[in-house]
């Protein structure tokens, strides 16, 4: 099912990197950070559910790659996932190409918010647990991708 009959499903990253700094100026960077990580949670869940994985608590490796199959190449190209591990005290979960990141220059101090409440929301909603996240390696200040830390509460 396409959204749109001509355009079809998807917009251009320039366009939500508009909304994005648009947000920014009005909220200020940290309100804007709340309400992005809130909608991509938000967005995680409901993916989550679409997938009939909520509540199914998949190995976290299965989960990175359902969750590239609809966020990345074959997806809504949203980011790549390309690994995940549970640590036992966290879940770490990489990703490349993040939206977020797109055209920033090197030493940007862009976090991921909007691709980390995604994944962030998903987790939730599979493992019916909850964590705090932080975005730690960014591609960004040399990472080699982005990488985000989920630790259990």
């Amino acid at each position: 099912m396409s959204f749109r009959q001509e355009l079809g499903d998807f917009s251009s990253i320039v366009c939500f990197k508009a909304v994005i700094t648009g947000v920014e100026d009005t909220l200020g960077p940290d309100g804007a950070a709340v309400v992005f990580t809130r909608a991509g949670r938000v967005r995680g869940e409901t993916l989550a559910k679409s997938l009939n994985l909520e509540g199914s608590n998949i190995p976290v490796e299965k989960l990175a790659e359902t969750l590239d199959a609809a966020l990345g190449t074959k997806g809504t190209r949203l980011c790549r996932v390309v690994a995940a591990r549970d640590t036992g005290s966290t879940i770490e979960v990489d990703t490349q190409e993040t939206v977020c990141s797109a055209g920033e220059p090197a030493g940007s101090d862009r976090t991921c918010t909007f691709t980390l409440g995604a994944i962030w929301g998903a987790l939730e909603s599979v493992t019916g647990k909850r964590f705090e996240a932080k975005h730690t390696d960014c591609v960004l200040r040399g990472g080699t991708c982005d990488r985000f830390v989920f630790t259990k509460i």
